[in-house]
């Protein structure tokens, strides 16, 4: 099953019960806009490459079209449209003003010097420049781009359409970002998580963790969960990972991570797989890495009593009906990883008044935003007695389907 199968899966499954049509059903699927574009560019050593760039802008009834823009080697037409179309139903849950976009580029870009990386971003700004904007598509960053990259799209956006730092957002805070973006979807994941425990009666200190993934999301997840009490015990990066039932130092291990860069060979660790971190003894185990690692033949052997989904599309569908049936409880992507894009509209917000807020200020609006959906989450689920993610569903799409509605199509 491909990735944008799986994703129209969960949507017709949620549409069914909503009782929509089939051709509602097909208009809120369709992309209003697919863009696939050649990128070349002289590499270091004199030669010319080529790439293929996407750009896929799914739903705008509720506002402009949001989304990332990974550079990644899985990176292709198929994703990038998957990944958008969550985008529409992220905004949506977390009531921002946004219709999902998504966009990337088929390239490892730690194989990239940074003047081929500056190089290849401009070049796919000047492809896509009269397609995106503050009013039409807001890109931000994703998998193997950053807010340097960020940077350099307004730059060369701005060289076309002037001053516009709104035209796309996760640009660094000296050039008109927003204060707390970088640590924002890490920052929703563990605020969610304890969230989450509450509602089952646990308390957060002491509960043991497994993290998969220690880029930007899980080790703001990491650290934020760490700073309340959690014993995390198992991490993991694309290299391995390390366990430590007594709770891993995550202070000292952002320290060795920033100069090993990897978390293998940690002090006072045992040296595991992805697949091991997977089934770890803990309580919660949060994918925070790739899509596609929760599949059937690993559901039997988890351990942990509930999942955070910090990735995209971590679970697939079947083992995600195989997880419910056996009780363990899921918060899905579509609410637990939308901090990032609920900040990125903060820092829009900002751009377009010219005036900056600051840390307390955002932290307390992330807050807020995300318990309010997780609470509005909560009670679909308990009222209609439907696991999270169909509740999730329930919400964005009443929502992107009301207001196609009502402004007509």
């Amino acid at each position: 099953m491909t990735a944008s199968e799986s994703t129209d899966q969960y949507f017709r499954e949620a549409a069914g019960i909503m009782g929509l049509s089939g051709n509602m059903q097909k208009l809120l699927l369709t992309p209003e806009r697919e863009v696939k574009v050649q990128v070349a560019m002289e590499m270091d050593n004199g030669e010319l490459a080529t790439y293929i760039g996407y750009r896929v802008q799914h739903n705008r009834s509720r506002g402009p079209m949001k989304g990332g823009l990974r550079y990644h080697p899985e990176v292709d037409a198929d994703e990038v449209l998957s990944l958008a179309t969550l985008m529409t139903w992220k905004t949506a849950v977390v009531d921002i003003p946004y219709g999902g976009a998504k966009g990337g580029i088929q390239i490892d870009a730690r194989s990239l010097s940074p003047g081929e990386l500056e190089r290849l971003t401009r070049r796919f700004v000047d492809e896509i420049h009269d397609v995106i904007g503050p009013d039409k598509d807001i890109p931000a960053p994703d998998m193997g781009t950053n807010a340097q990259v960020m940077a350099w799209i307004m730059n060369q956006y701005e060289k076309y359409h002037g001053f516009n730092p709104a035209c796309v957002t996760g640009k660094p805070v000296e050039l008109h970002g927003a204060a707390g973006r970088e640590e924002a979807t890490g920052r929703g994941v563990g605020l969610l998580t304890i969230a989450l425990l509450e509602k089952e009666e646990k308390n957060i200190e002491g509960a043991r963790i497994a993290l998969q993934g220690f880029g930007n999301v899980g080790k703001f997840a990491a650290q934020y969960l760490h700073e309340r009490g959690a014993k995390l015990v198992a991490i993991s990066d694309a290299y391995g990972g390390i366990y430590n039932p007594q709770g891993i130092n995550v202070p000292l291990l952002t320290d060795y991570v920033a100069t090993h860069k990897k978390v293998l060979n940690f002090p006072e660790s045992e040296a595991i797989s992805n697949e091991e971190l997977l089934t770890a003894d803990c309580d919660v185990l949060i994918p925070a890495a790739i899509g596609g690692v929760i599949v059937d033949s690993i559901v039997p052997h988890i351990r942990a009593k509930y999942i955070v989904e910090a990735a995209n599309n971590p679970t697939v569908p079947s083992a995600d009906r195989a997880l419910a049936k056996r009780g363990i409880i899921l918060l899905p992507d579509i609410l637990a990883n939308a901090g990032g894009v609920t900040v990125s509209y903060f820092e829009w917000v900002q751009n377009r008044q010219h005036f900056r807020w600051d840390l307390e200020r955002v932290r307390h609006e992330l807050d807020r935003k995300m318990i309010d959906a997780f609470e509005t989450t909560w009670s679909l689920a308990t009222e209609k007695k439907v696991p999270l993610r169909l509740a999730a569903y329930l919400v964005g799409i009443g929502r992107v389907g009301r207001a196609t509605a009502l402004g007509g199509y």
